[in-house]
C-alpha cells in the first residue's frame, strides 16, 4: 500500500511520499420580629458561598505535559513522540524509525504565532501532530475540525518556556482517503480560552 506524509504550515503546503500505506489527514419567618434582623445579617454570607462555590468548583485551565528533552510519550501504539531542543522526533507504525522536525532551520519564526500539521495513518488509525510556536499567554488545549467530527489532543513541552510545542491526536480513519481534506482547521487556545495560535485549511 501507499504511505503519504504531509506537513502543511500556513498557507505552505509539502508532501513526501514513502512506501505503505497512510490516511491524512471543562430564613425561616420569625413572629418575635427577628425574621428581617436574621436575613440581614445572613444575606451576605448566603451571597459570599454561592459566589464562591462556583469559583471553588471551577476546574484551572490545563496547561502542556512539561517532558524532559528525549522523554518518549506514547499517543497509540506505535504512535511515540519525544522533545530535543532542535525540534519534535516522532515515530508512526509505519514509520518506526522516526522523523524529525525542526525548529532551528530558520523554516519557522517562533516570534510569529503558527501551526504545522504531520497527518499520517494506516487502516486502524489516523495519526495528527505538529508544532505550536510564538503566540501569546499560556498553551492550554489544540482543538481539530477533522473529517471525523470534532477532536481535541494534547499538548508537550520541554521545560523553561521555550516558546514552541508539540501538540498530537488520533482519530478513527474515514471511507474516503483524502489525505488533503481529512483535518480542515488546528486550534491552539491558551489558558484564558483565547487563541494561541491557528491554521485553517478551507
Amino acid at each position: 500500500m501507499k504511505r503519504t506524509l504531509k506537513y502543511l504550515a500556513g498557507a505552505a503546503v509539502t508532501a513526501a511520499v514513502a512506501g505503505t500505506a497512510t490516511l491524512a489527514y471543562a430564613a425561616p419567618h420569625d413572629t418575635a420580629g427577628r425574621a428581617a434582623h436574621s436575613a440581614t445579617a445572613q444575606a451576605p454570607q448566603a451571597a459570599n458561598a454561592q459566589a464562591a462555590a462556583p469559583a471553588a468548583a471551577r476546574p484551572h485551565a490545563p496547561t502542556p505535559r512539561i517532558v524532559q528533552p528525549g522523554e518518549r510519550v506514547t499517543g497509540a501504539p506505535g504512535f511515540e513522540l519525544w522533545l530535543t531542543p532542535e525540534g519534535k522526533h516522532w515515530t508512526t507504525p509505519d514509520m518506526p524509525e522516526g522523523q524529525f522536525r525542526s525548529v532551528v532551520d530558520g523554516n519557522i519564526d517562533l516570534t510569529t504565532p503558527g501551526v504545522s500539521l504531520q497527518s499520517e495513518g494506516t487502516p486502524e488509525r489516523v495519526y495528527l501532530s505538529g508544532l505550536y510556536y510564538g503566540g501569546k499567554g499560556t498553551a492550554s488545549v489544540v482543538e481539530l475540525e477533522t473529517a471525523a467530527g470534532p477532536l481535541r489532543g494534547k499538548l508537550l513541552e520541554l521545560p523553561g518556556r521555550p516558546g514552541w510545542g508539540v501538540w498530537y491526536a488520533t482519530a478513527k480513519p474515514v471511507s474516503a482517503d483524502d489525505s488533503w481534506h481529512f483535518v480542515s482547521e488546528v486550534t491552539v487556545r491558551n489558558t484564558k480560552g483565547k487563541v494561541y495560535a491557528s491554521m485553517s485549511l478551507r
